[in-house]
This record gives C-alpha cells, structure tokens and sequence, in this order.
C-alpha cells in the first residue's frame, strides 16, 4: 500500500490479537473459539478449512469474543441468501458492512449499501445509469482499447507485476472515466481505495494510521466535492452527463448530502469500482495456473471466456463478507439470534458451499450455471456495478487469448491482509507470446 509521505503518522491501528488459529488444526480447534475474522486466516489463505468445518459442524455460528466484539457468521450459501433476502431482520441501516464499527471521531457512512428502503433505492437509481446496459455498450469499445494499449505495453518473457501494470491500471482507467476524474491523475483513486479500507484491509501489515486515513479520505473529499459545485446545473438547466459526479451532483436525493455521506458514496463506488474487479482480474490469472487443465481448456475453446469470468468471480470472491444488524429476535438453522446482533454473511464460505454448488472446491471455467454465486451479494443489495465488472474481465481475456499463448505465475502471491478484501497485492509473472 502506498501512503502519502507529507501525512505525520501518530496512532496507528493494531493488528488484532492472535486466535490461536493460524497454524492450527481447523478440525480439532475448540468450535467455540473459531474466529473467521483473524485476518492471518486470510494473508494466509488459510480460510477454506476453517469454513468447511463451520458448514458441517456450526453453521449459525457465535464468536463471543473477538478484536471486533460478539458476532454471528453466517456460513451456508442457503442461509446466507436467506439473510440477504430478509432485510426487515436483517437491516443494512447499521453504519457498517464490515465487522468493525465505525471510528467514534470519523464516522465514514458506507454509503448507499449500508441503507435499507426508499432512501437505498432512490440513491441506488441514482448511480445506474451509469452502469445501464445503454451506457456500457459506449464503455465496450474504450475498454478494449485501454486493455489492448496495456497489454501491448507489458514486456514478453520478462518477470513484471501483474496486479500493478495490469489488475490496478485498467480498473482505474475504467474508474477515471465513469467519475470523469482526471485521467492522468487516476493513481489517487487507488490511493483512496486503499486508504478507505486500510482499518480492514492493511490492520498492522504497513501501520497506516487514524491520521493517514482521515487525512487522505478529507483530500478525496474536497477534490470530489470542488468537481461537484462545476458540474451541479444551473437553476433552469438540465444535465445529460452520465458520470457519477454529475448524476450525484444534479439528484434530488443526493444533490445535498451530509459531507459525510457524500465520502461515503463515493468510497462504495470507488472500492467496489476498484477492488473487487481488480481482484477478480489477479486472481483469475493465479487460478489458471493453478489449474493447468483449466488454462488448457481455454485454449483450446476461447468461446468459454464469458463463463469462465464468472467462474473467475466465484472462485475468488473479492469481498469476502457483508455485515448486517439483526433487527429483532430471529431464528436460523435452530440458532436464535437476538435483536441489536452483528450478522457476518461470509460470502467467501457460501461460494465454496457443496451443498448448493457442485464441486464447489474446484475451479471449472466450463461449470454448468457459473452465474449462480454470492459475489455480488443477493436480493435488493445485488452489487449495481456486476455488468461493468463482469465485462471488464471479459473484454481484458478476450484481448489477452489473442497475444499470450500463457500469462505464466513465476512467484509466490502476496496477499491483502484483511478478512473484507480478498485482495492479491503483488502476482509476478512472465508472459509468453503466441
């Protein structure tokens, strides 16, 4: 992770104390004391063993004590739609989707996805325009370009890190062009990104501190909030721009947000613009190697590339949870779970659940409805962005099919340190023309 240099660092957050987990047998482990949220578990990418003991053994599972206080995980594909679907009970109106609670003196809203109701349907309607099938038939064309004029820029045979000269460059190129952020200065999105998810994703492993955070998320908010007031139309006059400045800027719902929220939306629009495609994009790369019949496949059919995106998405589920807040007394799979408690959806257990999903623990990029996973979330908070996503991957192997016989994996990943992200910091590699 970058951190700005002029940013004085004072308290810095600290790793969560050790479970006891990492290293340990996950099938004699005491049950009680199984913490999916130890973010060793997860730079580790030690998770998988933990949650197969959790499916067959406690679903409905209570952690009383934790770094982030008593919480429920939700580990099943079955049970965990069943909570996206009943947001009555289990409300997203919580101030968080992470497990963490908000910092008491900068309380950042997550956004539109942490709202329930009229409030989260009218702030969503607002953001999909530029994201409706009209606008990305226009992306379509720019996106490819951008992918050829990467690709054709990497050196062949030469080890090089894909996650930056590749995964980053074209999400925050796409990025750039849906805020119609200065596209020479599309490295601060990443910046931010990084920076709003450092409390998760980066706890102890670069000692990003309350400051740098609060400082450089403030930056991001003045910077958007200046290109706001030039865009917000005149009293009389219409905006026809689909940017997400300008769609936000000139809606009756969100014209006049609290600062606040306003920093809020935009982090939601910038990670999940940021992090979750790039991810996918690492971590596909990093699954074909490791699954050399898949890489095999592919070649010989280039037609499964659309399928294989989505097996790609599955596969890695770039974030691995959603938080929500139980309502009031409710009973699932024989557990009650009580009024005010923190419910943790583990998306990245319900996709490897095979009970819903056969064969779920292999990688198959010809699996039969690939489409059916929780990477995007399930119900009203369906992620609004899935299409762009799913066609960033698609056009970006497509390109990739026609130059590289092998995009190659010649080094160890260094993954995020976080159970949010599941995220790939650095992948080297070497590419092999055809």
């Amino acid at each position: 992770m970058t951190v700005a240099p002029e940013t004085p660092a004072t308290t810095p957050f600290t790793a969560p104390d050790q479970t006891g987990q990492l290293g340990a047998d996950p099938w004699s482990f005491p049950l009680e004391r199984i913490d999916p949220s130890d973010p060793g578990l997860w730079a580790s990418d030690t998770h998988f063993e933990w949650f197969e003991r959790l499916r067959k053994e406690d679903p409905v599972h209570y952690t009383a004590e934790s770094f982030f206080g008593p919480y429920w995980s939700i580990t099943t594909f079955d049970d965990i739609v069943t909570v996206e679907k009943n947001h009555e009970v289990f409300s997203s109106g919580n101030g968080s989707i992470v497990i963490g609670d908000p910092e008491p003196d900068f309380a950042l809203s997550p956004g539109f996805i942490a709202m329930d109701g009229p409030r989260h349907i009218s702030h969503r309607n607002t953001v999909r325009p530029a994201v409706a099938p009209r606008n990305l038939k226009y992306l379509e064309p720019l996106i490819r370009q951008r992918a050829g004029d990467i690709l054709d820029s990497l050196p062949v045979g030469e080890e090089f890190d894909w996650v930056d000269k590749v995964s980053i460059e074209l999400t925050t190129a796409m990025l750039a062009t849906l805020f119609d952020f200065p596209y020479e200065e599309r490295r601060r999105l990443t910046f931010w990104s990084e920076m709003a998810t450092s409390d998760e994703a980066q706890v102890g492993a670069n000692m990003v501190t309350h400051d740098e955070r609060k400082a450089a998320l403030l930056e991001c908010l003045g910077v958007f909030q200046g290109l706001a007031k030039e865009r917000k139309a005149k009293p009389g006059e219409k905006s026809d721009s689909l940017d997400l400045v300008s769609l936000m800027a000139n809606s009756e719902s969100m014209g006049d947000l609290d600062p606040m929220d306003y920093l809020g939306t935009l982090v939601l629009l910038i990670v999940g613009g940021n992090d979750t495609t790039r991810n996918s994009i690492s971590g596909g790369v990093l699954a074909l190697n490791e699954h050399p019949a898949e890489y095999d496949k592919l070649r010989a059919n280039p037609e499964l590339i659309p399928n294989m995106v989505s097996e790609m998405i599955r596969w890695q589920t770039p974030l691995s949870h959603m938080r929500r807040n139980a309502t009031r007394d409710f009973e699932l799979n024989r557990k009650t779970i009580r009024k005010g408690d923190k419910v943790v959806m583990w998306y990245a257990s319900g996709n490897r659940d095979e009970t819903a999903i056969e064969r779920a623990n292999e990688f198959l990029i010809d699996r039969p409805n690939a489409k059916s996973h929780l990477s995007f979330g399930w119900g009203v908070h369906y992620c609004v962005g899935s299409r762009l996503a799913e066609m960033q991957l698609q056009v970006l192997w497509e390109e990739i099919m026609r130059r590289f016989s092998n995009v190659e994996v010649v080094g160890a990943p260094t993954r995020v340190h976080s159970n949010f992200v599941r995220g790939i910091a650095r992948l080297p590699v070497k590419l092999h023309a055809l």
